[in-house]
Order: structure tokens, then C-alpha cells, then sequence
């Protein structure tokens, strides 16, 4: 069903199709994401309300903790309740400007959690490294502005995105075969050259995860040679424990955004379901891991979690 905008005809809706080639299993999968879903969002409102009410906590490390799991909330609700409508009601039509929203909010969001990790990079490269210096460099207001800094960024490299779709005219197909709205699965349904969009799409990818990566990598190469350098053992063992569950959120995050992403441009041959699972698994999994993994690595929050869960039971 098509409609006039803009002198260009858009779509009023378009169909996702959720998990094809497993359309007989995806109503029980659906039971897997909804408690992945669950788990990341009160993991994450967990973590935020330990941050806010606990002024211990009101330190660098924290502060980004907290905007990460904002952004995980974000990303993680932009997208599962329709998901999960699709697999299990067969709610399979979404409209025309609610999809160019879920691709504003994936991407941007995507973004910002991207840049927050690397502000948390930035963050165990000079607790390790100048230890004595911490507080000094990064301040509240220093990290207030890191923190606007990566979502004004993600908010202004991905607007565009939208914007440039809705200019343009689409095919009769309005047909995404997959479960959410994202900037390469909308643009294959354009009857437009898309070259433009795709430089633009390569460009912001790199752009922002290529100096993300590159930012984390020389941060944590610093960081290697520091605690090489540390005359006891316990000391770089504690050191090197700071860091794994850091590194462990990075690898969940990229790993996955990143084969989605190669796959969408040059994954001609990768089996559609196994494209659509990773895909899935991007949106689904770091907002689910990120709690847990600082849930229980982080002492500080998990002695307030249980300190919590103790009164309660007293």
C-alpha cells in the first residue's frame, strides 16, 4: 500500500518477515529473546539505579557504566517489543515512519554505546597508567563531556540516514526479511541509485567504529606495557582482572556488529538465517551481557546488589 509524500512514493508500511528459513521455530526462539530482553532490562535499571543512589559510585568509571547502560536500554527497547510481536502474534507490518525511527534509534544508539566504550578505554588507560592523576584528568565535567560528546555525534552522523531515505522513491516490495528496520535492509527496497547512501553508511561505520577500535586498541597496547612493567604479580593480576570485563564487552559488541555489517556489503554467500541470527544476536546480546558481566566483575556494584537483596530479606 503506497501513498504520496514528498512528490516520491513511500510505502505507508513495510512487512518483517522475522526469522526466515526458520518460520516453524521462531515462535519458540522468541521465548529466548524475551528473556534476553528481561535480563538487559533489569540488569541495566539495576545498574543505573545502584549508580545514582549509591554518590560512592559518582566516579568516572561508574558515570560511563551508567551512560552504557542507558544506551543498551535504548537500543535493546527500540527494537525487542516488536520483535517479539513478530515472532510470536505475527505482527509482521510496521509503519512507514516507525521503521525510519527504528533505524535512527539502532544506529544511533549503536553509535553511542561504541564511543562509550571507548571513553571507558580512555578511563582504565589513565586510572593504570597515571594512578595518581585520575581525578585530576578526568573530572565530573570532563566526563559530562565525553559523554555528550559520543551522543551528539551518533545523533548527528546518523540523522542523515533518515533523511536521505525519505527522499527517495521505493519499489512496489516493501518486504525486509528480517525482524527490525536497519539502513542497509531499507535501502535495498529503494528504486533509487544508492550509492550515495552506501559511501555514507561506509563512512559513518569507519568513521566511528574504525577510531573507536583504534582508540581502544592503542589505549589497552598502553595499558599491556604499564602492567608488564609492574613489579608484583598480584598487582598485575589485579590489573589485568580490572580490564577482561571491559574487553569482554568490546568483543560481544563488534564482533557481531561487525559481521552483520560486512555480511550486509559483501556476504553474498552467507546463509540468510545465519545472517539474520547474527543480526539478532547484535542487538540482543552486549545490552544483556553488559550487566552481568559488571554485575559480577565489579565489586563495588555487586556488594551493593547483594547488600540490597540482604536488607530485603531481613
Amino acid at each position: 500500500m503506497f501513498t504520496l509524500r514528498n512528490n516520491s512514493m513511500h510505502p505507508v508500511s513495510f512487512i518483517l518477515l522475522g526469522i526466515p528459513g526458520l518460520e516453524n521455530s521462531q515462535f519458540w526462539i522468541a521465548f529466548l529473546f524475551c528473556f534476553m530482553y528481561v535480563v538487559a532490562v533489569l540488569g541495566n535499571i539495576t545498574i543505573l539505579h545502584v549508580i545514582r543512589t549509591d554518590s560512592t559510585l559518582h566516579e568516572p568509571m561508574y558515570l560511563f557504566l551508567a551512560m552504557l547502560a542507558s544506551s543498551d536500554l535504548i537500543l535493546s527497547t527500540s527494537t525487542q517489543p516488536k520483535m517479539l510481536a513478530i515472532l510470536w502474534f505475527h505482527a509482521h507490518e510496521i509503519g512507514y515512519h516507525a521503521c525510519l525511527i527504528q533505524v535512527f534509534f539502532i544506529h544511533a544508539f549503536a553509535s553511542v554505546a561504541s564511543g562509550v566504550l571507548m571513553a571507558m578505554a580512555l578511563d582504565r588507560y589513565v586510572a593504570i597508567c597515571f594512578p595518581l592523576r585520575h581525578s585530576s584528568i578526568l573530572t565530573t565535567a570532563v566526563v559530562v563531556k565525553l559523554g555528550v560528546a559520543v551522543m551528539v555525534r551518533g545523533l548527528l552522523l546518523v540523522s542523515p540516514f533518515c533523511f536521505m531515505i525519505s527522499r527517495m522513491p521505493f519499489c512496489p516490495n516493501s518486504i525486509i526479511p528480517q525482524s527490525y528496520c536497519e539502513h542497509m535492509a531499507v535501502l535495498k527496497l529503494l528504486c533509487a541509485d544508492t550509492r550515495v547512501n552506501r559511501a555514507y553508511g561506509l563512512f559513518v561505520a569507519f568513521s566511528v567504529v574504525g577510531f573507536d577500535i583504534l582508540v581502544i586498541s592503542v589505549s589497552y597496547v598502553m595499558i599491556l606495557r604499564a602492567v608488564l612493567q609492574l613489579p608484583s604479580g598480584e598487582a598485575r593480576f589485579k590489573a589485568f582482572g580490572t580490564c577482561a570485563s571491559h574487553i569482554c564487552v568490546i568483543l560481544a559488541l563488534y564482533i557481531p556488529a561487525l559481521f552483520t555489517f560486512l555480511t550486509h556489503r559483501f556476504g553474498h554467500h552467507v546463509p540468510r538465517v545465519v545472517h539474520i541470527m547474527f543480526a539478532n544476536v547484535y542487538l540482543l546480546v552486549p545490552p544483556m551481557l553488559n550487566p552481568i558481566i559488571y554485575g559480577v566483575r565489579t565489586k563495588q556494584i555487586r556488594d551493593r546488589v547483594m547488600g540490597g537483596c540482604y536488607k530485603q530479606d531481613v
